[in-house]
């Protein structure tokens, strides 16, 4: 793992833990906001590990009102841990504690347990059209997220993600830089 990854990862890691340790449902939005800045180091890094963090926080921030004071208590723990392996190299402990986390967040809850796939996949997939937004190809962010392109082009289709590029450069300017490499005056 790259330090910069390593170290941006300790960031959202710590966030979380704050956040999660106020238990204001209020505060439960800011899990939202982190889970987009960790997307934006999705985009710069395309590195996997970064992807998880960034799946692992959505999915906490939208099933994390349906847990119960233990296993509230068990993540906190667990994403104590994980920041601390993290911060310590080791890698396999560290990715242990991550997999406990979602194994946390599935048993919690039947209700949780049955869409916490679904929460997952939607967020891969909504974090794939920020990738897009980003500038990314719909075969690098579907990639990254692991998706099929289709199942990126499905929403990205249906959302504002694809709209939003402006051209800088006039049409006309365009045309004329066209026509110049291809030799036609």
């Amino acid at each position: 793992m790259e330090e910069v990854v390593r170290k941006e990862i300790l960031y959202d890691l710590d966030r979380s833990i704050a956040i999660l340790k106020t238990e204001e449902l209020q505060d439960i939005e800011e899990l939202k906001e982190l889970s987009n800045h960790a997307i934006d180091d999705v985009a710069a890094h395309k590195d996997l590990d970064l992807v998880t963090i960034t799946v692992l926080i959505y999915s906490l921030y939208k099933t994390c009102k349906s847990l119960g004071k233990r296993d509230h208590d068990a993540v906190l723990r667990e994403l104590e841990n994980a920041k601390r392996y993290l911060s310590q190299h080791s890698f396999s402990r560290y990715n242990s504690s991550v997999r406990n986390i979602f194994t946390i967040i599935r048993r919690s809850d039947e209700k949780v347990k049955e869409h916490l796939n679904d929460v997952m996949h939607a967020a891969k997939i909504k974090k794939g059209t920020v990738l897009l937004e980003r500038g990314l190809s719909i075969g690098q962010a579907a990639g990254l997220m692991g998706l099929s392109n289709w199942d990126l082009q499905s929403y990205a289709g249906r959302s504002t993600a694809l709209v939003q590029h402006q051209e800088i450069i006039p049409v006309k300017k365009r045309v004329l830089a066209a026509l110049k490499i291809f030799g036609v005056s």
